[in-house]
Formats: C-alpha cells, sequence, structure tokens
C-alpha cells in the first residue's frame, strides 16, 4: 500500500511538472522583428547624418517617370537655433551612399552625396557642399585627370578617413569588353583648401610604370646611336686601311 501511495505522488507531480512547463512555454513573448520604413513614391533614398546634438542632415533622392534621372533634397534641421533651411539640385543616376565630414576643419560640416549613372564614362559622381550656419556652399569635386582615368572602369568605393576623403577603385587593361582586371588598385586622397578640393594619389600603379616608358624608349634610341657610331667608325677606318693599301700599292709600282 505504500508503494502504491507514493507512486500515485510521483504521478501526479509528474502532471504538475509538465503543465507548468506548457503554461511557460504559452507565456514566452514572441520575437519582435523591426523593419525599416519604406520610401514611398517619389522618394528612392534617405539617409539621416547627425552631425551634432540638434543638427542634423536629411538626404533624399526623388523623381517619377525615370530611374536615372531626378533630384537631391538635404534638409537641414537646426533645432536649438529653430532655422530649417533645404538645399536641392539634378541628379543624374541613383545615390550610392552619403557621407560627411570636415576636411578644412573650419568646424563647418561637409556633405558629399556619391551617384552612380548607369550609361556613363565618369561612372561615379560626387555632389558636395559646405554648410556655414543655414547656407549652403556648393564645392565643385575634381574630375579623374587623364592619367588618373587610364584603366578606370568604375567600381568606385568612397570613404573617410583621418579627415581625408578617400577613393578607391581596380585598374584594368584593354579597352571596352575586352578589358581585365590588373589586380591593381588606384587610391586618391581628397582634401580642402579655401573651399577648393586637391587631390593626391597615394598608390602607385600602371600610372608611375608609363612615366618611365619614356626613358626605356630614350634607352634604345641611345643604344642604336652606339651602334650607329660604332658602325660609322668601323666604315670609315675600314675606308682609311683601303686607301692607305691603294697608295702603297701605287708607291710599289713607281719604284
Amino acid at each position: 500500500m505504500n508503494a502504491r501511495f507514493y507512486l500515485l505522488i510521483l504521478t501526479g507531480c509528474l502532471i504538475i511538472a509538465t503543465g507548468c512547463n506548457q503554461e511557460e512555454k504559452k507565456v514566452t513573448p514572441p520575437a519582435v522583428v523591426i523593419k525599416k520604413p519604406e520610401l514611398t513614391a517619389p522618394f528612392r533614398f534617405h539617409k539621416l547624418i547627425e552631425v551634432s546634438p540638434g543638427r542634423d542632415f536629411d538626404i533624399l533622392s526623388w523623381g517619377r517617370g525615370s530611374a536615372t534621372t531626378g533630384a537631391f533634397l538635404i534638409l537641414h534641421s537646426d533645432s536649438l537655433g529653430k532655422k530649417y533651411t533645404t538645399t536641392t539640385g539634378d541628379l543624374d543616376g541613383a545615390i550610392i551612399d552619403v557621407y560627411n565630414s570636415d576636411m578644412d576643419m573650419d568646424g563647418n560640416p561637409e556633405i558629399l552625396i556619391h551617384a552612380k549613372a548607369k550609361d556613363t564614362t565618369d561612372y561615379a559622381t560626387i555632389y558636395a557642399f559646405e554648410f556655414n550656419g543655414g547656407r549652403a556652399q556648393k564645392l565643385d569635386f575634381p574630375k579623374l585627370t587623364k592619367s588618373q582615368k587610364k584603366g578606370y572602369r568604375g567600381n568606385d568605393n568612397f570613404y573617410t578617413k583621418e579627415g581625408y576623403f578617400m577613393r578607391e577603385f581596380p585598374i584594368y587593361s584593354g579597352n571596352g569588353k575586352e578589358a581585365k582586371p590588373t589586380g591593381q588598385k588606384r587610391q586618391l586622397q581628397y582634401g580642402l583648401r579655401n573651399n577648393n578640393f586637391t587631390v593626391k594619389q597615394l598608390s602607385k600603379d600602371s600610372t608611375d610604370v608609363n612615366t618611365a616608358k619614356p626613358v626605356a624608349k630614350e634607352s634604345a634610341k641611345i643604344s642604336a646611336s652606339e651602334k650607329k657610331t660604332k658602325s660609322t667608325k668601323k666604315s670609315e677606318k675600314h675606308t682609311t686601311e683601303k686607301k692607305h693599301k691603294k697608295k702603297h700599292r701605287k708607291h710599289r709600282s713607281s719604284d
């Protein structure tokens, strides 16, 4: 009888434990998935940049009827000074990303918009502005020079580093569809001085190799010139020896 009594108690405990586990499972709240709010037409892109507490920049692109052209908006909110300004402009291509910097360290932030068009020879376009209070000044971002553009096929990577705006892209050899990556990258460093961009190439690539080509050609010219000089000297020597022998024969005949 005692064994049956303990068996009943054990069975009851198991039933209670199972019920508790089931209740605990039911009480567990479901995982909450936070979705990023989707932009509705005509807006295509949005990024918020907080420069300082109460000083924000909302960068947007918008437009209807075309995916490759449109306009951009830079909404500057100064909630502490209660000032709100809008900067807008035409946009060629889609915005890839937006960067914030202060390259000249004057306390006025620069907003740089990176856009990329599908059909263009320049591939990447930068729209740059410096904001001084509520006023926006447009900055002319420099285009790639002929040497910097050699082997360029897009795929730009922009980022900020130690107060500079950096640009990297792979170098290709060949033209058109036959162009193939060389495995090298060109790296450019942009700074700002008196609201004008400065550019410095940090990488050593085919641009440097090309400068050595004229030297090689010059060496080839020197070698050819040396060969020609030696050949001339040899010819002159042969002519002199021939004249000397002829004169010697004539002298012997007269004897």
